[in-house]
């Protein structure tokens, strides 16, 4: 018998209509559990912890993913895997987060959730979390097939710190461009072994310090200096610039300079792109050339969630902001590939 350890945290897949506003509203895992008879038929056996109160995903936030974190770390030797119930809208932030957090993991940690409530007729709830618990108790030779933080949805499992939602109204909510789908469930669960991390010989050591003094500068067509100025001077210690293309900025002194005065502050500046897929480049086209020489950071393929978590995790371990920058660069938890 395998031993399962649930969060609920909240989330679309607990919640019910309210017949007077018609809108939905949280409830408990009694919920989820009298909905789905089969749970008693698995041959696991299920620890649940329930958020009290509920959290709506859009209201989640650094203290939260410790305590998540805390709770694995304290049940961790007594059970064979993790699943986190969760709202899909934040739930690539949490996974990233939980990712850097949970160093050396050695057992699943699986979010998932759904797009519908699972009291709903046409639910994707109930096959996602059976498919989750499926894979939360999966071992080969005595250990876990999966050694990560995770999420499933709609029948595929991503590297968490990979994936980003982009739809809000498919039962496929997510997508992990820059990185393969690390198993697809069908008739059997097929697992992508070379995709996988391996942290069989490694420690597993909880990291809970996090920093959020973290900036976000989108650049647009005819953004203004004032607003550009107003972000670098913002009381953080670092910034992700999102970015056209393979990593590239308009060349105006203006903004060239404002960057370097930035960095010359101490400030962090890395640099991801505002496409989903591909990875930022710097130097390849003339736009991007000077970038790397004022000191700006390559934050290569990983994602936004990635890059923003990464860092209040990273700034949470290191006063040092220069050797914030230089892990930043370095692929930590399988987050980003380096292009040689």
């Amino acid at each position: 018998m395998q031993n399962i350890f649930i969060i609920y945290t909240g989330g679309t897949i607990g919640m019910v209509q309210d017949h007077a506003t018609g809108s939905f509203v949280p409830f408990d895992f009694e919920l989820i559990a009298s909905n789905l008879p089969d749970l008693a038929r698995l041959n696991y056996k299920l620890t649940v912890h329930s958020f009290t109160p509920i959290i709506d995903s859009s209201n989640m936030k650094p203290s939260i993913w410790v305590e998540m974190a805390q709770l694995i770390k304290e049940n961790y030797d007594h059970y064979d895997g993790f699943v986190i119930l969760h709202g899909s809208d934040t739930m690539s932030f949490s996974a990233s987060a939980l990712s850097f957090m949970l160093e050396g993991l050695q057992k699943p940690v699986i979010l998932s959730g759904s797009q519908l409530p699972i009291g709903e007729i046409r639910t994707d709830a109930r096959e996602n979390l059976m498919t989750a618990l499926e894979i939360a108790s999966a071992k080969e030779n005595g250990k876990s097939i999966i050694q990560e933080v995770c999420i499933l949805f709609d029948n595929k499992l991503f590297r968490g710190n990979r994936s980003f939602k982009y739809n809000s109204a498919k039962f496929e909510a997510f997508r992990s461009p820059n990185y393969p789908v690390l198993a697809e469930a069908g008739i059997h669960i097929n697992y992508n072994r070379e995709a996988l991390l391996d942290n069989t010989d490694r420690e597993f050591i909880m990291h809970t310090e996090l920093d959020n003094r973290v900036g976000v500068l989108k650049l647009f067509p005819g953004i203004s200096p004032s607003f550009v100025q107003s972000i670098l001077d913002a009381d953080v210690r670092s910034i992700v610039m999102e970015t056209f293309g393979s990593g590239n900025t308009m060349t105006d002194e203006w903004f060239l300079s404002m960057l370097t005065d930035a960095v010359a502050k101490g400030k962090n500046i890395v640099d991801i792109s505002q496409c989903k897929v591909g990875s930022v480049e710097l130097g390849r086209y003339e736009t991007s050339q000077g970038l790397k020489s004022l000191g700006v950071l390559n934050g290569y393929d990983m994602t936004f969630e990635a890059a923003v978590t990464k860092l209040m995790y990273l700034q949470g371990q290191l006063a040092d902001q220069k050797e914030v920058a230089y892990w930043i660069e370095k692929d930590i938890r399988g987050e980003l590939t380096v292009n040689d």
